[in-house]
């Protein structure tokens, strides 16, 4: 195998587990009590938590002693003791006591990897950078997530499928046409359109040429401290108040086989309106919302094997190879940046060795 064809499996291999130098979404807020909960996010085991004062904490899942899962053990606050031997690793992943041992060269070590966390609109981010010493970029949200104009409900699912294609999926607006042809919401539009796609200041819109307000006719990539799906679908009025409903889509890779979508529902709704739309989702319209990521969710898990790899795209599917081209160009530059730090690192080895000689 040539360089050049090294370098393209490297870039595939990345990108399975997803793009770091981000912010993923990873639980529901809801997820997320009393105990430790264990994850799995990018392919990285992670133990998240709650401490006294609910403040979200988030450590590899992974204790320093002998490799048990830190998730299994006991939240005690500012730090989670270990059930095999009850060592405490706080927040900060350091180790704050071994009380098994009187005295032990572990206490007070820094092994265990901490990773920064917001938690915002019902959802728990996990900030996944490359380099520990890099402050983790802002995170800025659409305006649909953002504004107290808006009302959102969250929704999420894990899918048996590569995290792109869920991405694909949603950068694909004509198959609303198609694929979701009897839904409540898309059963209208031409079932022929030509494409074109238009830059923004944080990304891309995709969408049909000289149809706007009749199906899933559009789509938008923005990237904001996060990787983010903006879509809006027409809503006929006997749906209730606040016209057009949105949604806002992230797609977090758990391993390079499952992925955790994540979609907030929004319409633009205030004082009683609010409490209307709201009434409204829940008893009716979310159950018609569910019907319709179900049928993604099949199509998704039954693709072909490596589906990927067997394509013909046409010109429907110019947004999602824009977007391929703009996640692999990324995936490059990080796969550089790792290895820069791989090599500095190495060197610096040596000199840490002499000084102690």
């Amino acid at each position: 195998m040539n360089m050049q064809a090294n370098i393209e499996t490297d870039v595939a291999s990345y990108l399975d587990l997803g793009l770091r130098d981000q912010w993923h979404p990873v639980l529901s807020s809801w997820e997320v009590g009393a105990n430790p909960v264990g994850i799995t996010r990018l392919g990285e085991n992670i133990v998240v938590w709650r401490d006294t004062d609910g403040k979200i904490h988030a450590l590899e899942d992974r204790c320093p002693h002998r490799g048990a899962r830190l998730s299994l053990g006991w939240n005690l606050g500012d730090r989670i003791a270990c059930w095999y031997h009850g060592v405490e690793v706080n927040a900060e992943g350091t180790v704050a006591d071994v009380p098994a041992v009187h005295a032990c060269p572990l206490k007070g070590s820094q092994c265990v990897k901490s990773y920064p966390v917001i938690e915002k609109h019902d959802a728990i981010f996990i900030w996944f950078g490359i380099d520990p010493n890099e402050a983790p970029q802002d995170l800025h949200f659409p305006e649909q997530l953002a504004s107290e104009e808006w009302s959102a409900f969250l929704c999420q699912a894990d899918w048996k499928v590569n995290h792109q294609y869920a991405i694909d999926n949603v950068m694909d607006p004509m198959h609303g046409t198609y694929l979701h042809c009897t839904s409540h919401s898309m059963a209208e539009g031409e079932r022929t359109a030509e494409m074109k796609h238009r830059t923004t200041k944080d990304g891309f819109i995709f969408e049909k040429e000289g149809q706007t307000g009749v199906n899933f006719d559009w789509v938008e990539y923005g990237n904001t401290g996060a990787s983010w799906l903006r879509l809006s679908i027409p809503y006929r009025k006997e749906f209730g108040p606040g016209g057009v409903f949105w949604i806002v889509g992230f797609a977090t890779p758990i391993d390079a086989n499952n992925t955790r979508v994540f979609f907030w529902r929004c319409r633009q709704v205030t004082g009683w309106q609010r409490h209307v739309w709201r009434f409204m989702y829940r008893n009716h319209l979310e159950k018609l919302h569910w019907d319709v990521l179900e049928q993604d969710r099949i199509i998704l898990e039954n693709l072909a094997p490596n589906a990927r790899q067997h394509e013909f795209l046409y010109q429907h599917d110019v947004g999602l190879s824009r977007l391929r081209r703009l996640m692999k160009k990324e995936a490059e530059k990080q796969l550089k940046k790792i290895a820069a730090l791989e090599t500095a690192s190495a060197e610096l080895i040596p000199m840490q060795d002499a000084a102690h000689v």
